[in-house]
């Protein structure tokens, strides 16, 4: 049977424990966690130790702050934790930026339940990655078919892309901005989803750290597509920092400026998330770089076009 009752404390494994039949037994989730909508009303089991309406270069300088005082950028809330009584607790140990670590809930629930809790920690790296935690996820949870069934579906859509691109020679230069002051790539598993959707992914290792970058790195590679995806933003609060870039050195010369092909992408709803729905970041990957090849409907809410 399936565990009784279950935390999680990232938004992606919220999204991978419902995907497998089992939001029901969630008790309780991150301060982070929305979707699917039905686990919103959800008691909230960790907080931000840093305010809302932050710039991004205001929450880089607050982040590094924090970490350089060796305090936590989250608060696991024990008491929430120690009323739920969870029987398994999921967190993650990729970055202690994007969500509560497992050291924090090690730390926060060492004899402190009155029943010892399973804890899970995700780590992943790259799309297979993903894809194994889905399949470890469902396996602890005693739904491994579901697992095996989520991601048959995963891999042919996935597949899909791959084969109908299989005969496009055409694979335009992508910066894939995570985030915009101070400037980063997108690493870790983007590279790859740029890969599968028939680009060229720039300044970034596939399975590597989203590194730091000036904007003359940028400028020298001249792009034929820019996409933001800031960790943690919407589309809407990306175009209230959308400045920063139009004011670079050189903006308006780039291949992608001239060719209106800048996009901005709902970081916070699909790339930044290591679930199901990265399957959602390969297609609207394919939307943007390969337009004439795939509609898929992202468009809008998922993406839109940055025109000048």
């Amino acid at each position: 049977m399936p565990a009784d009752k279950i935390i999680s404390l990232l938004p992606s494994a919220t999204e991978i424990v419902c995907a497998l039949g089992l939001q029901n037994n969630l008790v309780g989730r991150s301060h982070e966690c929305d979707y699917p909508e039905g686990i919103q009303n959800l008691p909230v089991c960790s907080e931000a130790n840093f305010p809302d309406g932050l710039s991004s270069v205001e929450i880089d300088v607050k982040v590094k702050e924090i970490l350089a005082d060796a305090l936590s950028v989250y608060t696991v809330k024990r008491e929430v934790i120690k009323t739920l009584a969870p029987d398994i607790v999921i967190t993650q140990a990729q970055c202690e930026v994007c969500a509560v670590s497992l050291p924090q809930v090690e730390q926060a629930l060492e004899n402190y339940l009155d029943k010892q809790a399973k804890i899970i920690s995700l780590q992943p790296n790259s799309l297979n990655d993903i894809f194994t935690d889905i399949a470890n996820v469902a396996a602890s949870l005693n739904v491994p078919q579901a697992g095996e069934r989520l991601l048959e579906d995963l891999n042919e859509r996935v597949d899909i892309i791959r084969h109908k691109l299989k005969f496009v020679e055409t694979k335009p230069t992508v910066a894939c901005i995570e985030w915009l002051e101070p400037m980063m790539i997108s690493g870790n598993w983007v590279p790859e989803l740029v890969t599968i959707a028939g680009g060229v992914p720039i300044l970034a290792q596939a399975g590597k750290h989203s590194p730091y970058v000036n904007w003359a790195d940028i400028k020298a590679q001249n792009p034929d597509v820019i996409l933001l995806m800031p960790c943690g933003f919407s589309i809407e609060r990306t175009m209230r920092e959308i400045y920063i870039l139009l004011q670079q050195p050189g903006f308006n010369d780039l291949k992608a400026v001239k060719n209106n092909r800048i996009y901005i992408a709902d970081g916070n709803q699909y790339f930044n998330r290591p679930g199901p729905r990265i399957v959602d970041s390969v297609e609207i990957l394919a939307e943007i770089i390969h337009p004439k090849q795939f509609i898929f409907g992202y468009e809008g809410k998922g993406w839109v076009k940055f025109s000048l």
